[in-house]
């Protein structure tokens, strides 16, 4: 089954490719690889949750918020190959939390991506991952991805 049916399955739709809000691309291709720029947790414009996990935004708001922002990156690599099914594998996943001084579960947060990306493209969706934490990201979000993926055929 293709991606796109298997994310229509899901109930889920990619959004337009979000627009910088500094001095970059949303993803280039290089080398037989696509890498996204740093991809947050926006819908429709607005972050979906602020603050940081482990403080003001739950382990479940940023498991969705790591979805979202996933969804948001694969937007950006499919605008780049020419569309969902014309993504073949993904490579590397890296998932940066904002997180509270003691919180640890980073690896909790980046699982909402991962699985999702198991979700859509089975076996191809198998990852190298990083999950890092760190003491904010840009607006205030609770996370952002950064996804390098490889083109079918490559």
């Amino acid at each position: 089954m293709s991606p796109t049916r298997r994310l229509a399955e899901l109930g889920l739709t990619l959004p337009p490719v979000a627009a910088p809000v500094a001095a970059y691309v949303p993803a280039v291709e290089a080398g037989g690889l696509v890498v996204t720029s740093g991809q947050l947790p926006t819908r429709d414009g607005a972050l979906v949750s602020v603050g940081k996990v482990g403080a003001e935004v739950s382990v479940a708001d940023a498991v969705a918020a790591a979805r979202v922002a996933v969804l948001n990156a694969l937007a950006a690599a499919s605008a780049v190959v020419g569309g969902l099914d014309a993504i073949g594998r993904v490579v590397k996943l890296v998932v940066y939390v904002a997180s509270a001084p003691d919180f640890t579960g980073q690896p909790q947060v980046a699982n909402g991506a991962s699985v999702l990306l198991g979700e859509i493209f089975g076996a191809a969706g198998e990852h190298a991952r990083s999950a890092v934490g760190v003491g904010v990201l840009p607006l205030d979000a609770p996370v952002e991805i950064e996804l390098t993926v490889a083109p079918a055929g490559s």
